[in-house]
């Protein structure tokens, strides 16, 4: 289906369920990464990578080495990781990471965006950009109060308006906590990426948890970003516009991280850090990370450099890890 076709379709859709003309922002997102037929997560394309076609790229695209430190950083975390079940939620199709280390964990457990998460007894959760590719909630601050946005569809095109109500019982609760900003601050917010780490922690079962994405706090939203951290990425081109080609390119928004925190200690992990992505793999895996210095390859030193110096990965990603 060609990218026109596909974002009009998804319109009517988004139309045959407005309400007064208007269809929540994060109903919009919704539909437009996760619609069954329609939507970008679903489409059966290659999408992580630097090949042509692709949208952008990730840490797990480096190849083995991923799972190599992964899997160092486990054992720094639990110990012995024979007993444990790694368990990687998010993955691309077609991804093999992991492989080269199915020995040292009791099993290997790939699951994709749509599938339904059952967590053994023992496992090492870990999650590479699974949060940021929820859907999130758009907030303003208009007239001296924090209102939801939405898209108004009963147009040839989409327009951004104030909601008369917020759409969700979570939504309101998450703007009541926010204080006064500038008016016409934008926040951008993926409360389903809470839902999803509650349904994920709520589940009975001991080890560790390990998020690699990339966020900022609230308080630094309401710092440094006026008009929110929603983009698109297509064909690895950022862009701010992100109600055109629904369904062909990635929405995305910042990870808050100070939510996410909240919720692994609601749910009793331990020792709960964030850490820079190059600060936890010096810490972590560190003994590997050595031993790929010194192998003498050219290829494995250039992708490690990828993956841990500050201008590439190491800084702007960051690593949520916790106990239980």
């Amino acid at each position: 289906m060609e990218n026109q076709e596909r974002h009009r379709a998804i319109v009517e859709l988004l139309r045959a369920e407005a309400q007064q003309g208007q269809v929540p922002f994060v109903r919009c997102v919704e539909l437009a990464l996760y619609h069954p037929e329609l939507g970008y997560y679903r489409a059966n394309r290659e999408r992580v990578g630097k090949s042509a076609g692709t949208d952008f790229t990730t840490a797990a695209a480096l190849g083995s080495m991923f799972g190599e430190l992964i899997a160092s950083a486990a054992e720094t975390l639990v110990g012995n990781t024979k007993d444990y079940t790694l368990v990687e939620i998010g993955a691309e199709p077609g991804q093999k990471h992991f492989d080269s280390v199915r020995d040292r964990f009791s099993e290997i457990k790939t699951l994709r965006l749509d599938h339904k998460i059952i967590l053994p007894p023992k496992s090492i959760l870990v999650a590479n950009e699974l949060l940021d590719a929820q859907p999130f909630n758009r907030f303003i601050f208009n007239n001296g109060k924090w209102r939801e946005l939405a898209a108004r569809v009963d147009g040839t095109e989409l327009t951004v308006e104030s909601l008369q109500e917020f759409s969700s019982e979570h939504a309101k609760e998450f703007a009541s906590t926010l204080p006064a900003a500038t008016e016409g601050w934008i926040l951008d917010a993926p409360l389903a990426a809470e839902t999803l780490c509650r349904e994920i922690l709520k589940q009975k079962w001991e080890g560790a948890v390990i998020f690699l994405d990339y966020g900022k706090t609230v308080a630094q939203c309401l710092e440094s970003s006026p008009a929110g951290t929603a983009r698109s990425y297509y064909r690895h081109q950022l862009s701010g516009d992100i109600l055109t080609q629904l369904g062909s390119q990635d929405l995305t928004c910042h990870v808050l991280w100070d939510r996410i925190t909240s919720v692994l200690s609601e749910f009793s992990l331990r020792n709960v850090q964030l850490d820079r992505q190059e600060a936890f793999f010096v810490k972590y895996a560190g003994r590997e990370m050595e031993r790929i210095a010194l192998s003498g390859s050219t290829d494995l030193t250039s992708r490690l450099r990828a993956l841990t110096h500050p201008a590439h990965f190491g800084a702007k990603f960051q690593v949520l890890h916790g106990i239980r």
